[in-house]
């Protein structure tokens, strides 16, 4: 899919199709205001081409591999590879 500079990463998912929910993320997700957690992607290539991590995925994220990120909190800046619903 192509993204403009600045895209948030959960919304173009969502234009796309692309399905970043498990079972349990679809029933309870906040609706893409960074408050559930349940968007959470691995981001395979492009690091450097995503925002910041927000304070809140941070906190949610902790315990998480360093690659993975909340898809509503993310703003894409260039090319990246992800991997939905990681283990």
């Amino acid at each position: 899919m192509v993204a403009a500079d600045g895209a948030n990463l959960r919304e173009k998912a969502i234009q796309n199709g692309v399905d970043i929910y498990t079972f349990g993320g679809k029933l309870m997700n906040c609706g893409g205001y960074g408050q559930c957690g349940t968007c959470i992607v691995a981001i395979v290539e492009g690091l450097e081409n995503l925002s910041a991590k927000t304070d809140f995925e941070q906190r949610c994220l902790k315990k998480k591999p360093e690659n993975y990120r909340l898809a509503c909190q993310t703003m894409v800046n260039g090319p990246i590879s992800v991997q939905t619903k990681p283990k």
